[in-house]
């Protein structure tokens, strides 16, 4: 596995400060960082083990909204007694396949690290089903909050402003707030993820890249994803779209972000989709997914005689992507993290309610191709679920 630094040190301590009280010195007194940076090792969460040590008090008393922020008594008052805090985490749903197993086993191994700092419990407060409903999660979140049963939240939001409000009404009553896995706008403190354009435009040079050194000459590409009017998904479009444009002289786009081919979560759906696309298309040669379909998209170009001509690109971990690769099919799958996002909202909040201090967005994307081999990706996915 290959890591990106294309997005390190996106660092919003400044805008998204907080007062520091004299209320946090109830629970100021040392907890397990060694310990915490130790298990995030075991899980190979190194980013966030790393994020630990990078933590420090923000450089402003202001939230974006140009508030400050004192902790809820509540909450120092359980610090103080050495009560279990209530950690909540709410992500797209429980039943999308690949993404929620993920995200279930990051926030898992998350508490854990995050008790050798600060004991909390989980209270996963994400939706059932198989596709992300924002008032689901709306909802879900609300219920817990009047009813006195979070003491922090983590949020994997659809897009960088539909949480917004649900964010500031948390954070104004002195809970923490922190967010993963999508940009966002409101007032959390920090959030753990990447830059859609610009994961885009990475997308597209690795594929420049892999087509020089290969001598592949393809010219006519495609989009696609889960759920293309997303805004990392929008972006993640935009940004190979605009990078192919410029790398690869007289490519074509059989469509861009305005009319994304639309596969949705379903695995069955997904690879019939791909299928139609295919059979519909016939001068296809390249289809990026912006999400985890890659791996069906893969499978159509095999079922329809075309490996070796048609090729794909996406992203996150699968076993069924890490075989695309090793079948030559896949150019490149850019792993986010998703373990990592869910595991990020403990360890932050411990880490902000012990010592006052904000993890950074160090997050970087871990680039899996045939070239950099699959079997790191392999043991790590397998390590993650298991």
């Amino acid at each position: 596995m290959k890591k990106s630094t294309l997005q390190r040190g996106v660092v919003v301590l400044a805008a998204t400060g907080l007062a520091i009280t004299s209320a946090m010195s109830a629970f100021a007194a040392s907890g397990d960082t060694a310990g915490a940076i130790k298990i995030l090792q075991k899980h190979k969460f190194l980013q966030l083990a790393e994020g630990v040590g990078l933590a420090k008090a923000p450089a402003s008393n202001k939230l974006a909204d140009g508030s400050t922020f004192k902790v809820a008594k509540s909450i120092t008052d359980k610090i103080a007694k050495g009560e279990q805090l209530n950690f909540a985490m709410s992500y797209g749903a429980k039943g999308i396949p690949l993404f929620s197993q993920q995200y279930f086993a990051g926030e898992t191994k998350g508490i854990e690290a995050a008790k050798r700092i600060l004991a909390m419990k989980l209270r996963d407060t994400s939706p059932e089903g198989n596709s992300q409903d924002v008032q689901k999660q709306i909802a879900g979140i609300e219920a817990l909050l009047n009813t006195g049963q979070i003491d922090c939240l983590s949020i994997q939001p659809l897009d960088d402003h539909s949480f917004t409000g649900i964010t500031q009404k948390v954070m104004a009553k002195g809970i923490p707030v922190f967010t993963v896995g999508v940009e966002s706008a409101g007032n959390e403190l920090s959030n753990f993820t990447q830059v859609s354009y610009k994961e885009g435009l990475q997308a597209a040079a690795i594929v420049v890249d892999w087509m020089a050194k290969n001598k592949k000459s393809l010219k006519v590409f495609a989009v696609s994803g889960g759920d293309p009017s997303a805004t990392w998904a929008q972006g993640r479009m935009k940004g190979f779209v605009e990078g192919i444009t410029k790398g690869v002289p007289g490519a074509k786009f059989l469509n861009t972000e305005a009319n994304g081919l639309a596969t949705t979560y379903d695995s069955a759906k997904t690879l019939d989709a791909y299928k139609a696309y295919i059979a519909g298309h016939p001068t296809v040669e390249f289809i990026e997914n912006v999400d985890i379909g890659a791996e069906y998209a893969a499978r159509a170009i095999a079922d329809a005689g075309l490996k070796g001509k048609v090729f794909t690109i996406g992203w996150n971990l699968s076993v069924g992507q890490l075989d695309a690769i090793d079948a030559g099919t896949q150019v490149a799958a850019l792993d986010q993290g998703w373990a990592q996002q869910a595991a990020f909202g403990p360890v932050a909040c411990a880490m902000y309610l012990k010592f006052g201090k904000v993890m950074a967005n160090n997050q970087a994307l871990e680039q899996v191709t045939k070239v950099t081999g699959t079997s790191t990706a392999r043991k790590l996915l397998a390590s993650i679920l298991s």
